[in-house]
């Protein structure tokens, strides 16, 4: 039987209890890096002081350089869809359903849209937008 992770980690976990409508009430057990907060939005500025608790190259980029270029080129197709010719900027006005939009791409994952572009990675696109969305509002 493993040890408890709130026992192991006690100062990085956060046990809470949700109220979840369909299924009752349901234990949720979270997790933040040491000397930040849960549920409270944290710019780049923010985690240079913890940066050592996000290896961004080591822990992302070297884990996934091709899914890293696919998504790449989903910002590029999306710029050159909505700004033709302007440069590469996330007009974020431009959509806001980032969860329905990853689901109907979910549908389709295994197959390519029709600008060429995997599905998939418009996927992974919508899911780090929705996930910015979050971080950036709360």
């Amino acid at each position: 039987m493993s040890e408890d992770p709130k026992k192991k980690h006690s100062k990085y976990y956060y046990d809470t209890t949700r109220n979840m409508s369909h299924t009752g009430t349901q234990s949720v057990m979270m997790s933040v890096p040491e000397g930040m907060e849960f549920n409270k939005p944290y710019s780049l500025d923010d985690l240079k002081p913890n940066r050592k608790n996000f290896p961004i190259y080591t822990g992302v980029v070297k884990y996934f350089p091709d899914a890293l270029m696919e998504v790449s080129n989903i910002s590029r197709i999306g710029n050159e869809q909505h700004h033709p010719g302007e440069p590469l900027h996330w007009d974020k006005s431009k959509s806001t359903d980032h969860l329905d939009a990853l689901m109907r791409h979910l549908l389709e994952a295994d197959e390519y849209d029709d600008d060429g572009a995997l599905h998939l990675a418009k996927v992974a696109w919508r899911a780090l937008a929705a996930l910015q969305f979050k971080l950036e509002n709360g």
